[in-house]
């Protein structure tokens, strides 16, 4: 097999563990950032593990490729030419449920970090207690959007704290860790008196903004708002919006549109938002986990062809 790595800034750790493993001494491996590809080379990559979206788009136009399958190192698929993907009938997978535990683990500490104010007196160099505003996740009404690996997860971390937790999905199907579950077109009262919302939805077109204003402005109870799914859900300016209205208490951010947030965006100066620069799903161990799946599925792609781990549905966009 030819198999072109493309790990960004994991390509040293992939490096290294992929030129220790016996599983690839009968592969060709190419790196993306070590060598020139010219396009003899390109047309003959069977598997993209990564993504270089400038390689990606010079193999897809290549009239007689044999990529056949992309095996992603994130979760997210929005950012691809799926179209083209399709049309070439390509094998596409995700690290689907890989970065659950540390998104979840993530989200638990942006939560006590605002309940409990583990921040404020660091911040104000000034040793003042806030016994008043502090506040304990325990009964805490959470509505996580989303309810997969991430949002599921999620879910049993709060249960331990004894929050209440409930799972918008697209139909309203039941998902494990949740008391209930309610589908994105039928939203209720008890989903605008939630405490806490967390968006960890993948973008698709019935996606994108749909945290909105005409979302914000029915919230009835100022809850912390949390977006660790995919930036474009969310609509900046109305955010911006609803935080300085007071519709919403404070947000934490690991996901923005843009990506980078600009240094200049009023959400940088804003006291009651927690940002980070979209890290909740790294952890340590990635790399090794991450080949560790890629390979249960190159098994199967070495017998003939086909993949079934972390498959993208292409009629549910992903």
């Amino acid at each position: 097999m030819n198999i072109l790595v493309a790990a960004h800034h994991d390509q040293v750790q992939f490096k290294n563990i992929i030129d220790q493993d016996p599983q690839f001494q009968n592969d060709n491996i190419f790196y993306d950032d070590e060598q020139t590809l010219d396009q003899t080379t390109l047309a003959n990559i069977d598997i993209l593990l990564g993504n270089n979206q400038e390689l990606l788009s010079k193999i897809l136009n290549l009239p007689q490729a044999h990529l056949a399958w992309i095996q992603l190192l994130s979760t997210g698929i929005d950012y691809l030419p799926l179209k083209q993907i399709q049309q070439h009938h390509i094998l596409l997978t995700t690290l689907k449920g890989l970065h659950a535990e540390p998104i979840a683990e993530s989200v638990i500490g942006m939560i006590l970090s605002h309940y409990r104010a583990l921040n404020f007196a660091s911040r104000q160099h000034n040793w003042q207690k806030l016994t008043t505003d502090l506040q304990m996740l325990s009964n805490k009404q959470v509505v996580i959007f989303g309810t997969g690996h991430i949002g599921s997860r999620c879910a049993q971390l709060l249960q331990a704290f004894h929050a209440h937790t409930i799972g918008v999905n697209h139909n309203g199907h039941p998902a494990s860790n949740f008391e209930k579950t309610v589908a994105t077109k039928k939203l209720n009262s008890a989903i605008f008196q939630a405490d806490i919302i967390i968006n960890t939805m993948p973008l698709t077109p019935d996606t994108k903004n749909f945290f909105n204003t005409a979302f914000f402005s029915q919230l009835t109870n100022q809850p912390l708002f949390i977006s660790i799914g995919r930036g474009l859900s969310t609509n900046t300016n109305d955010l911006i919006a609803a935080l300085r209205q007071q519709q919403i208490s404070s947000a934490a951010l690991d996901v923005t549109d843009p990506e980078p947030l600009p240094n200049d965006n009023p959400l940088w100066q804003m006291e009651n938002v927690l940002i980070t620069p979209h890290i909740a799903g790294d952890f340590q161990e990635y790399p090794q986990q991450a080949i560790q799946l890629f390979q249960e599925n190159l098994q199967q792609f070495r017998q003939n062809h086909t993949v079934n781990i972390n498959l993208v549905d292409w009629n549910k966009g992903y």
